[in-house]
């Protein structure tokens, strides 16, 4: 069972929680970029072409806490699942506005911007994979 929840519905461990998209990354981008077309249209260029390939991740790209792992999909189809055994530390980047999630297991580092709801994804990282 899949739920989609709201900062004010804590999940328990042993659900899966989809995480909602959040295009506040894509949309700063993109009112930056525009404006950057005018100054250097290869720099504004650039930033509006990487915020529509944000934005087009965010609508395609979904994450889901289950008990045991991190699962990323495109779609319905699963692309990739993280153990949380493997987890070594994580770490959501610029509390203020978060705009990076790091995540390190054994083997590989992983960066993602947040084109996740950034609340129910920290809530999700402390209740799973608890900082040691």
């Amino acid at each position: 069972m899949t739920t989609s929840i709201t900062p004010d519905q804590l999940p328990d461990r042993l659900s899966t929680v989809e995480l909602k998209p959040s295009y506040n990354i894509p949309l700063v981008l993109v009112f930056t970029g525009i404006p950057l077309l005018l100054v250097n249209a290869w720099i504004g260029g650039l930033v509006t072409i990487f915020a529509l390939f944000l934005m087009f991740q965010s609508v395609i790209i979904s994450l889901k806490f289950t008990a045991t792992d991190l699962d990323v999909y495109r779609g319905d189809k699963l692309i990739r699942s993280f153990p949380y055994q493997e987890w070594e530390n994580w770490r959501i980047f610029w509390n203020p506005v978060p705009i990076l999630f790091y995540f390190k297991e054994i083997k590989s580092i992983h960066f993602l911007p947040i084109i996740f709801d950034p609340k129910i994804l920290q809530i999700c990282l402390e209740q799973r994979c608890p900082k040691k």
